[in-house]
C-alpha cells in the first residue's frame, strides 16, 4: 500500500458559467479537513481546477470567479472555424495563476480536450503549459475557433468526450474519486419545450446526461449543486452559484468521510498493524510487494 489515507481526487465537470459552484464545493471541503490530492476538470472544470492545482488560495479563486467576464476570455475573430478566439483565458490566466507548467504544479492536475479530427479525448497533464491547457479544455465548438497544440491537432472543448472527467481523475492516482456535476439539476429555468430551440437544448441535456452515465459510475461519490435555475451564460451571477456549490458540498462531508473510513478498514492486517506502530510516514511509501 502507499498511503495512510486514501488519495482524494475531484472531478470537476464542464458548465460554463455554473462552473464557479465548483469554487463553493472547494470551500467546503477545505472547512472541514478534506484533502484533496489531485484535480481533473472539463471546461469550465478545468479552469477552476487548474487555478487550484496551481496553489491560488481559495479567497483568490473566488475573487477571480466573481470577476472573470465573457469579454476576458474570447474576441472576435476573422476565421471560419469560430466566430472568437479564446487566446484572451490563455493571457488572462498566464498573469493570473501561481505556476504555468505542470511539471510545477503542487496539486497534479489534468485537462480534458478533445481531437476534433478524430473525436476522441486528449488528457493535457504531467507536462507543458497549463494556461494552453484550460483554454483548449474550454474551446466550445462552433463559437470558439480550436486550439492548436504542439503537436499541430486541433483541440476543442472536452466535454464531448468527458463531460465529467472521473476516470482521468482516476488515472491521476486516486484511491477515492469525487465528481462534482453542475448539469445534475439539468435546466429547470426553460421550463417544457415549447419551441424548436427548447426540444434541440432539452435533447442535447439528454444526450449530455447519457454520456454522463458512464463517467459518473467511475466515481465514488457526485456532488450535485443545485444550480438547475441559473443559465450556463450568466457569468454575473458567479456568488448564487458559490453558495450553491457549497452548500452542496456540506451535505457531501459525511459520505466522503465514511468512503475514508472504509477505505482505512479495507487496508490488510499487517498494514494495519505497520500503522499503529508508526512505521508508515503519512504520504508516499513504497514496501515490498510480498
Amino acid at each position: 500500500m502507499r498511503f495512510e489515507s486514501p488519495i482524494i481526487g475531484l472531478a470537476l465537470s464542464g458548465g460554463a458559467a455554473r462552473g464557479m459552484a465548483h469554487v463553493g464545493v472547494l470551500k467546503a471541503l477545505a472547512e472541514n479537513g478534506i484533502q484533496i490530492d489531485c484535480v481533473a476538470g472539463t471546461s469550465a472544470g478545468s479552469l477552476v481546477g487548474g487555478a487550484f492545482a496551481s496553489g491560488m488560495p481559495l479567497d483568490e479563486i473566488e475573487d477571480f470567479g466573481r470577476k472573470l467576464r465573457w469579454r476576458d476570455i474570447g474576441r472576435v475573430t476573422m476565421s471560419r472555424l469560430g466566430v472568437q478566439s479564446n487566446q484572451r483565458l490563455e493571457q488572462y490566466l498566464r498573469a493570473r495563476l501561481p505556476v504555468s507548467k505542470f511539471e510545477d504544479l503542487p496539486i497534479p492536475f489534468a485537462a480534458v480536450a478533445t481531437e476534433l479530427k478524430t473525436g476522441t479525448a486528449v488528457v493535457l497533464r504531467d507536462r507543458g503549459d497549463v494556461p494552453l491547457a484550460i483554454r483548449a479544455s474550454c474551446a466550445i465548438p462552433g463559437w470558439y475557433v480550436p486550439v492548436i497544440d504542439e503537436e499541430g491537432r486541433q483541440l476543442v472543448d472536452g466535454g464531448l468526450v468527458a463531460v465529467v472527467p472521473s476516470s482521468v481523475t482516476r488515472s491521476l492516482g486516486a484511491d477515492i474519486v469525487i465528481a462534482v456535476d453542475v448539469n445534475a439539476a439539468g435546466a429547470t429555468f426553460i421550463g417544457p419545450a415549447s419551441s424548436v430551440i427548447g426540444v434541440l437544448l432539452q435533447s442535447m441535456l439528454v444526450v449530455q446526461k447519457t454520456a454522463s452515465h458512464y463517467q459518473l459510475e467511475m466515481s465514488d461519490l457526485v456532488i450535485r449543486p443545485q444550480v438547475g435555475h441559473i443559465r450556463w451564460d450568466e457569468m454575473g451571477r458567479a456568488d448564487e452559484l458559490m453558495v450553491a456549490g457549497y452548500e452542496a458540498g456540506l451535505e457531501s462531508i459525511a459520505g466522503i468521510r465514511a468512503l475514508i473510513d472504509e477505505w482505512v478498514k479495507a487496508q490488510p492486517k499487517w498494514y494495519q498493524l505497520r500503522r499503529r506502530k508508526k512505521l508508515l510516514p503519512k504520504r508516499v511509501l513504497s514496501l515490498p510487494s510480498s
